[in-house]
Formats: structure tokens, C-alpha cells, sequence
């Protein structure tokens, strides 16, 4: 087992105050992180990456120069279980904005939005797997057992709310790959995230029973007094650390979490624009999630993971595409949109990174009946507000969608951005793992700000 010591430039951590707010390396351009993972791999040739040229050769097989291309690289196998048949895609498009991005009829919402978003159309993975390439999106590695983003940013600049998580997920089913996505992995146990529910107590058991109401701060000092004992001949167990912070904070939340809870307070209209009339159930649980991170970021949590993932499917459209994207994107595409707009109308946008992104994309190549599959070759993301510059593209793929062909972002350059734009220098973000500095960039010039993306 690895022996996290402790070390690193956040070595001045103080492990009974782990989430007091810190400086970053660098000027930071947003304070809080929206992340909102669609779970399964999304098609971006069927949502925002258009290919007029596969929308040509639709039925025909796929050009031999596209698999001569493909054969030295990692990703030679993205042929595995594909039908030698390019199809293009059944929705229509069109262009948006002043920017005239293409944006898929699947997203008739946000395509309202594109003005203010970056589009990465080059992003690449090291595996074809879901449960590896999301360890690596979410960790930086496609093995378990690392650190998460969301971790790792907390423990760089703990958070401006005492009273409330620092790291928050929001889900129904869980991300393929399980807690080894958003785990806090060898960095003290006190950066592992916190679940909060958007429907009925945040927290369950919060609050004691109103019998043991009035002695709970009493009992909580001399708790803490026989923590703080034991913990004096044990230096370096941040399990011991993190316990004694969680029963602070768990006191602290008692007010806290159930204010930031309470989204019927909201008027009215704004409930609505979220898609919590909608008459999609699963609508209204994604606004739910949407609007309480909204709620969360406004109180100054730092970092909020909301996880797209309703079922077991998630967007893995291997079979009958239309059938399992439509629904999807009618689930999200309303609750998103209303969020940008949300945040832009109290100007919060400004100060709040939001990230769109999956593990993967797909094929531009059938599988199955009308389906695709798993594509780590090429695929798209898109980033608003928190310091990125609005409206742009970067990178592109080849003209069928199959592989970044300019600019190839990986996992780590995402990261070592989005590290940036809080003000945190990647590799001088560190901690002492078994005698060696262990980064989410992984190793010295392994990774990179990807160039564009963030503005001067």
C-alpha cells in the first residue's frame, strides 16, 4: 500500500483546517469548478463536431487512407466491432451565434449558448474502455487508486465556505468505474468528496434527534477532546485529521446544507427554465442537480461533480443511436443551458469553470443496428466562463470525425488547463507518495496548458 507522507508545495496544509482558503501559484481566473460528466461517450459527430464529408459517403465503406492513418497509432483499434460502413448522422444541423458553431438539433438549448463556450474538438484518451479512460479523465491515470481533480483542487486551495463541503457530487447512479473516479486517493482523507442529494435532506441523518439537540456541541467538544488525544501519538494519520474536521463540519452543515438545499425557494420562473415542470422525470432530476450546483458555487464551494448517469446505459449508444441520444440530450440540454444562463445573470459565469466532457466519443463507423462504438481517437468537449475564452474552437478531427488529426489534447493538458484557470501551476501542484512527488499531470513536461483556451 503507498505511504502518502506529507509534502509537496501544499505541505503547510493544517490537517484540523483543511479547507481554509489558500493562494494559488498563478493569477487564478475562476474561483469555483462546475463538472458535468456525461457518462458513457457521447457521439460528437451527432452533437457538436459536424462532418459534412461523412454525411456524404454515408453507407459507403470507410476509406482506405482513414485506416492507413489509424494503423501506427494507439488507437488502431478503434475498428474492433465496427461494421466497414460510415454512417452519418440522422440529426439535422445548424449554425449558431455569432461565432456560427454547429451545434446538432440534439441540443436545440444550448446551441443558444455557443458564444460563450470553447470547444476542444481534438481531445484523445489512452483507452477504448470505459472504466479506464474515466479513471483517466477523472485522475489523470487509467488505473484506480489516484487522486481526483476535483481532490486535488481543494487540497491546492481548500475553499471560501467553512460551513460547506469543499468538493460536492451530485448523482443518482454513479459513474462505470465506481468511487475510483472521485476518490481522494492518496491525498488526505479530508479532499474526498461529499454527496449531496437534490431531493428531500441534502446529507442524510444531518440533524440529531430533537432529544439530543440541545447537548450535541457539548458532546462534540469532548469528542474532540479524546480525537485530538488520540491522535497526539499518531502524527501522520490523516484518517485521525480528516474525522476530527468531519465532525466539525458536519455540525457547521447542519444550517448550511439545508439552505443550500432548499431550491423550491426559488422563483418560480427560474424552476422552470431549470426543467423542474418538465414532464421528463429525468428532466427534472437533471435540473434539480444543475440548479443546486448552481446554488453551491454562489456560496463558494470550489468544486462540484455532477454526474449525468440516470441507468446503467449512460450515453453508450452501441445499438439504435437515435433511441438512446434523444432522450438523453432532451434530459440535459434544457437544465444546462439554464444554468450558463443562470450564472451569466448574476455573474457568476465569470468566476465558474464550467467543463462539459466524457471519457470518450464514438465511431463515425456502424456497429450494430444503427449504433457506434467507443471512440478514444478524437472527440469533443467544451468549457464556459472561468477565464476561457468564449466562442473559439481548438483542435479539429479528420473530415469523418475519427481522429484528432490538429492540436491532440490529452487528459492531462485538460487538466494542467483547468489547473490554470484556478490559479494552480500543474507542476508545482504535489504530494509525497512513497518517497516521489506525485502529480495529476503525472511527471515534468508531461503535459501542457492547452494553447487558446484561456484568456491572456
Amino acid at each position: 500500500m503507498a505511504k502518502a507522507e506529507a509534502g509537496g508545495v501544499r505541505g503547510a496544509v493544517d490537517p484540523l483546517k483543511p479547507f481554509s482558503p489558500r493562494l494559488g501559484d498563478i493569477r487564478p481566473r475562476a474561483k469555483s469548478v462546475i463538472f458535468l460528466f456525461m457518462v458513457g461517450g457521447p457521439s460528437q459527430v451527432d452533437t457538436f463536431d459536424h462532418k459534412p464529408v461523412l454525411q456524404k459517403l454515408n453507407g459507403q465503406a470507410v476509406p482506405a487512407s482513414f485506416r492507413k492513418a489509424m494503423e501506427s497509432t494507439r488507437h488502431a483499434n478503434v475498428f474492433h466491432g465496427c461494421k466497414d460502413v460510415l454512417m452519418g448522422s440522422p440529426f439535422g444541423w445548424k449554425q449558431h451565434g455569432s461565432s456560427g458553431m454547429w451545434v446538432s438539433d440534439l441540443f436545440p438549448s444550448i446551441a443558444g449558448h455557443v458564444d460563450d463556450l470553447c470547444f476542444i474538438h481534438s481531445m484523445q484518451a489512452e483507452s477504448n474502455n470505459h472504466a479506464p479512460a474515466s479513471y483517466q479523465l477523472h485522475t489523470g491515470d487509467i488505473r484506480p487508486g489516484k487522486a481526483s481533480l476535483g481532490s486535488w483542487v481543494t487540497y491546492g486551495l481548500g475553499t471560501e465556505n467553512q460551513d460547506l463541503p469543499a468538493y460536492v457530487m451530485l448523482f443518482d447512479a454513479g459513474p462505470l468505474g465506481g468511487a475510483a473516479n472521485y476518490s481522494n486517493g492518496y491525498l488526505p482523507a479530508s479532499f474526498q468528496p461529499t454527496r449531496l442529494r437534490d431531493v428531500g435532506t441534502p446529507v442524510l441523518d444531518l440533524l440529531p434527534p430533537p432529544e439530543l439537540a440541545d447537548g450535541q456541541r457539548a458532546t462534540l467538544d469532548t469528542v474532540r477532546e479524546l480525537n485530538l488525544l488520540h491522535r497526539s501519538d499518531r502524527v501522520g494519520r490523516t484518517d485521525l485529521d480528516a474525522r476530527i474536521a468531519s465532525y466539525e463540519l458536519a455540525y457547521r452543515m447542519q444550517s448550511a446544507a439545508l439552505d443550500v438545499g432548499g431550491i423550491e425557494s426559488e422563483a418560480a420562473w427560474l424552476r422552470k427554465g431549470y426543467g423542474l415542470e418538465h414532464s421528463d422525470r429525468r428532466t427534472v432530476s437533471f435540473g434539480r442537480k444543475c440548479l443546486l450546483a448552481r446554488r453551491l458555487v454562489e456560496k463558494g464551494v470550489r468544486f462540484v461533480q455532477l454526474y449525468d448517469m440516470p441507468d446503467k446505459d449512460g450515453w453508450d449508444a452501441h445499438d439504435a443511436l437515435s433511441k438512446n441520444h434523444v432522450p438523453r440530450a432532451r434530459w440535459t440540454d434544457q437544465p444546462v443551458a439554464a444554468l450558463l444562463a443562470d450564472l451569466k445573470q448574476r455573474g457568476l459565469l465569470d468566476s465558474t469553470l464550467v467543463i462539459w466532457a466524457s471519457e470518450f466519443g464514438r465511431t463515425p463507423m456502424m456497429q450494430g443496428n444503427d449504433g457506434r462504438q467507443h471512440n478514444a481517437a478524437g472527440f469533443t468537449i467544451w468549457m464556459a466562463g472561468g477565464g476561457v475564452r468564449p466562442g473559439v474552437r481548438i483542435g479539429s478531427t479528420d473530415e469523418l470525425g475519427l481522429m484528432a488529426v490538429d492540436t491532440p489534447v490529452s487528459f492531462k493538458d485538460l487538466h494542467a488547463t483547468i489547473l490554470a484557470a484556478v490559479g494552480l501551476e500543474h507542476e508545482g501542484l504535489s504530494y509525497r507518495v512513497d518517497g516521489r512527488d506525485e502529480r495529476l499531470t503525472g511527471i515534468a513536461g508531461g503535459a501542457r496548458v492547452v494553447p487558446g483556451v484561456l484568456a491572456g
